[in-house]
């Protein structure tokens, strides 16, 4: 006990010296630790009689919480001086000119988007859009797709405990636009639709524009002559079709849409499985179960529809061979689409 004040003395000012957080718990566990030199001298409290302890014991921990407010207190001021230096190095001086930023563009599919729409924008379309939450009644039952169709296995569909869903494809804006009753109509819906789907070509959510157009003697001949027209100006060239007979539940005749292939203009390549073909959408006459579920007369009117994906259009234009590349945001691939 006899060299406890000059102890205290020691400790406090090895406390007032330290520099940082490291040397401060040095010295705590020096003085305070299992074997701490504080420690000790409270372990030797034993050998003592019941008077001295008790003078002793009350000596030693006062000079104990004494170094505890010192140590507390260093580390306070030790926290707050890294604090300091931290925000003084990563300062900003704000006067200086400006490193400037880069310039953002538009996303591959978007612009896939916008010049189809401004091409049928041209061919005399209009653009018409709808929620992406559905009802069973406007994404199926309208379209000739009953309950108990099997066409319905065709769409891996995302429902709501609720019995809504998402929409597998763009069709229920052209059942809305029909059931409002303005006759004739020439529109395009272009919109995110939804299938349980994930693969190289394949995404669950994905992009659809469909074409509808209802009006007084309309035959097939006036959509192959509009997909033709649409073909030649989107691919900058033309491109030989070929129809080849489909079944949909809401058209009637169906067929699919093969184009002459971008890649070897027809030759045979990987890409078409050495066919020169590459299909690209679906269409076909109106049925009149649909006209009629919408209130329009399937003896005055007749019509066509077509839909195709916006992002297997932006795959075919842009030579992309995994559709994923389009979702994943590399920075890398979405600005070679934005040069110049």
């Amino acid at each position: 006990m006899q060299d406890l004040d000059s102890l205290t003395r020691d400790l406090l000012d090895r406390i007032d010296a330290c520099t940082d957080l490291a040397a401060l718990e040095s010295v705590r566990v020096a003085a305070l630790g299992k074997k701490g030199q504080i420690t000790e001298r409270l372990k030797t409290l034993g050998k003592l009689s019941p008077d001295e302890r008790r003078i002793a014991g009350a000596t030693i921990n006062r000079v104990k919480q004494q170094l505890v407010d010192a140590i507390e207190g260093r580390r306070g001021s030790l926290e707050r001086e890294l604090v300091e230096r931290e925000l003084l190095a990563g300062r900003i001086d704000v006067t200086l000119p400006g490193r400037g930023e880069g310039q953002g563009g538009l996303h591959p599919v978007t612009r896939t988007r916008l010049r189809m729409e401004k091409i049928f924008r041209q061919a005399g379309f209009t653009v018409a859009e709808g929620p992406e939450v559905e009802d069973d009644f406007h994404n199926f039952e309208a379209l000739n797709i009953p309950a108990d169709h099997p066409a319905r296995a065709m769409h891996d569909t995302f429902y709501f405990p609720d019995g809504r869903l998402l929409r597998t494809h763009t069709s229920p804006v052209q059942i809305r636009e029909m059931r409002n009753g303005q006759m004739p109509m020439r529109i395009i819906v272009p919109g995110r639709v939804y299938r349980c789907d994930s693969d190289m070509t394949h995404t669950p959510m994905f992009h659809q524009i469909e074409g509808l157009v209802i009006d007084e003697n309309i035959s097939f001949a006036n959509l192959k002559a509009v997909l033709a027209h649409f073909v030649e100006q989107f691919f900058e060239r033309a491109r030989a079709l070929r129809f080849r007979p489909s079944y949909f539940p809401f058209t009637e005749p169906s067929a699919e849409v093969d184009i002459q292939c971008v890649f070897c203009d027809g030759t045979g390549c990987r890409v078409c499985k050495q066919t020169g073909w590459l299909e690209v959408l679906g269409c076909g006459m109106v049925h009149p179960n649909v006209l009629s579920a919408c209130g329009v007369d399937p003896g005055r009117w007749q019509g066509y529809a077509f839909g195709m994906g916006i992002d297997r259009m932006a795959m075919l234009r842009y030579s992309v061979n995994d559709l994923r590349l389009f979702f994943e945001n590399d920075l890398r691939f979405l600005r070679q689409f934005n040069r110049g």
